[in-house]
């Protein structure tokens, strides 16, 4: 797996540039709940998108801490392999795999690890409330919401204990989307998307907060090989078409340490919503809280060390970001008590949103009516400046 990231580097942007590109054919993407598995007691979905070539495999689970295997391979019939036995053991290590191994060019993960809740106190410091723990949750089966026509599918969970009562009518999500070509979403934040991406959607709906203006923050772990540094970009746009009023692109991205080639990547807008159907005034601020290496050991995510075994932060390094939901108040989640936030993940580089033919057109007539107006008004002059002047008669 050591050379896997400059292989990577060498054969699979190519890959991803012919099938999941702008311009490119697509994928043909199929899912799969609990292959080779017939017990809906846990919950493992395997998305895999093929191109023409290669094969992206997304593997959402679960079991322990909700995550998601990224798998980027050079063969257009590489498949998922998985010994249940062992991976429901308390020794997963090695219980996933890719076949065949050497196809492998790229592999990472992303766990969900806790949603926190806290609210501003009248002390410098804010008020924490005791954590939700994700790998602590009973979660329902993803079978009864898959969708294979639309490529969706929703792991909803509630915590085993709820001592606190605020789960009595309230759950935590996340929903899951594949593309099979390139596009946008409609609702907000209407991401842009190409073939090489999915879309996960946190969702908390009906979880009575634990005091008054209360906001609420997720965790989120990346597991990346040695050699691979997580960085988090932002970027800013004078134009907020898609998303009204937000100007702002965050984007959590591998890079290559050698060449600082992009790998993977993890990308949402600096919002979140209050409503199950978007508009611009349900918006709730959201922000990132600075990225770090995790030195703390990552939670049960059985998935996680099926894959890459025991290496973590040897072989592999873990870094962490909490990304919080809020404004100022947490009155938007008080009074609608639903909150969800999109984000975008994939292979290579984010997509990068550009101006509309529309704002295009629109920026042409703004620029283009004073410069006409200008030009139209200094022939004038000089039309009249050259009639004056002709009036003159000659002097002898």
């Amino acid at each position: 797996m050591a050379a896997s990231s400059s292989l990577f580097l060498l054969l699979l942007p190519p890959l991803l540039a012919a099938a999941g590109g702008r311009d490119g054919g697509g994928r043909q993407v199929s899912m799969q709940y609990n292959p080779g598995w017939n017990n809906s007691s846990v919950n493992l979905l395997h998305v895999r998108a093929a191109g023409p070539a290669d094969t992206l495999h997304y593997v959402w689970s679960s079991i322990g801490a909700p995550a998601v295997l990224l798998v980027a391979t050079a063969s257009g019939s590489s498949v998922l392999r998985i010994n249940w036995t062992q991976l429901l053991s308390p020794a997963p290590a090695g219980a996933i795999w890719i076949d065949p191994p050497s196809s492998v060019l790229y592999s990472a993960a992303v766990v969900f690890t806790k949603v926190f809740e806290y609210s501003e106190a009248k002390t410098p410091e804010e008020l924490f409330y005791p954590a939700y723990d994700l790998s602590d949750f009973s979660w329902d089966s993803v079978n009864r919401t898959l969708n294979r026509t639309a490529l969706t599918a929703e792991f909803t969970g509630i915590p085993a204990t709820d001592p606190s009562g605020s789960f009595s009518n309230g759950s935590v999500a996340f929903r899951v989307t594949a593309y099979e070509a390139s596009g946008r979403d409609g609702p907000l934040p209407s991401l842009l998307h190409t073939a090489n991406s999915s879309k996960v959607e946190f969702v908390l709906a009906g979880v009575a907060p634990r005091g008054n203006g209360s906001r609420f923050a997720l965790e989120v772990a990346t597991v990346e090989e040695t050699g691979v540094a997580q960085k988090l970009r932002s970027a800013r746009s004078i134009d907020d078409e898609y998303t009204p009023t937000i100007f702002e692109m965050l984007s959590l991205v591998a890079e290559s340490r050698n060449d600082s080639s992009t790998l993977s990547f993890l990308q949402w807008k600096a919002t979140a919503y209050g409503s199950r159907s978007p508009r611009r005034e349900d918006s709730i601020q959201c922000r990132s809280r600075g990225l770090q290496a995790a030195n703390w050991t990552l939670p049960v995510s059985s998935i996680v060390h099926a894959y890459f075994g025991e290496g973590m932060g040897s072989t592999y390094t873990v870094s962490a970001i909490n990304i919080s939901f809020g404004g100022e108040d947490g009155k938007v989640y008080q009074e609608k008590r639903y909150l969800s936030w999109s984000a975008l993940l994939g292979f290579g580089q984010p997509p990068k949103d550009t101006f509309s033919p529309l704002v295009i057109s629109i920026m042409a007539v703004a620029l283009g009516t004073p410069m006409a107006m200008l030009l139209v008004g200094s022939c004038v002059v000089l039309f009249a400046q050259r009639k004056r002047y002709s009036e003159y008669e000659p002097i002898n």
